[in-house]
């Protein structure tokens, strides 16, 4: 796969830069570059392999057509995520995490459905004409209290075949969840986060907003790419199968004749 970014795309982004040496994790020293006034420098050629492996990886996901769930709660990458999760049709999670998010999904899925519910009941104006005024209003409330939470995965029927995730310490419950069904986990891993707990570790500043807003234009770009790939194969094989229709008919036409 070609080069995603460069290294001085990541430099001026700021994401060779960590957190204070006092508050690392250990097992993050194999892409830690030097310690700068007692700040952890990460190693920007480390950051640019691992990137370039986590796009490969997530273009094939997206390729075979599975959905990738993005989960960014802290408040200087919700924007970042949500549009780019929203422009490539992506669930997302930006509000907060709820407790068994993935390894309860059958209860998220009947909340989803009771959204639905409200919604469907409010467009057709029927039942919902007939309810109080404090009732229609506790109504609105609830739905209101669904869609911040849930309404960015309120399309995901199944689930996701693989998590993108800023900020391994911050989404721990999130990153275990995932753990727990063996659904892989790529992400923003930061010098004070163990990139052991996920198949795809990008070491870079998970802070930042310029940080994430670069990993996340390559990872979209990825996914993008794998999705365009899917609708080529997809296309080629429907001309194909057209071409075989019209072959075997004219051979039977032949054949009568």
């Amino acid at each position: 796969m070609a080069q995603t970014t460069t290294y001085k795309e990541l430099l001026d982004a700021g994401a060779h830069f960590g957190h204070l040496t006092r508050k690392w994790d250990p097992k993050m020293a194999p892409y830690i570059f030097m310690e700068k006034n007692g700040i952890h420098i990460i190693d920007l050629n480390k950051t640019l392999a691992s990137l370039d492996y986590a796009a490969s990886a997530i273009r094939n996901i997206a390729k075979s057509g599975r959905k990738i769930m993005f989960v960014a709660t802290k408040k200087q990458a919700q924007e970042i995520v949500q549009t780019e999760a929203q422009r490539l049709k992506m669930p997302y999670v930006t509000d907060r995490w709820l407790g068994g998010m993935l390894t309860n999904f059958a209860t998220i899925r009947k909340s989803l459905k009771k959204m639905s519910t409200i919604d469907k009941m409010v467009k057709e104006n029927t039942a919902y004409a007939a309810l109080a005024k404090r009732e229609k209003l506790m109504m609105s409330r609830e739905r209101d209290k669904l869609e911040r939470v849930m309404g960015g995965i309120a399309e995901l029927s199944r689930l996701p075949a693989a998590l993108f995730v800023v900020d391994v310490k911050r989404e721990h419950i999130a990153v275990k969840e995932a753990q727990k069904l063996g659904i892989p986990v790529f992400a923003i891993v930061d010098t004070n986060s163990n990139p052991e707990l996920v198949q795809f570790p990008i070491p870079a500043n998970d802070d930042a907003s310029k940080s994430i807003q670069l990993i996340m234009n390559v990872i979209g770009k990825a996914i993008e790419d794998g999705l365009s790939e899917r609708k080529v194969d997809k296309e080629d094989a429907d001309r194909k199968e057209a071409d075989e229709a019209a072959i075997a008919e004219k051979t039977e036409a032949d054949t009568e004749a």
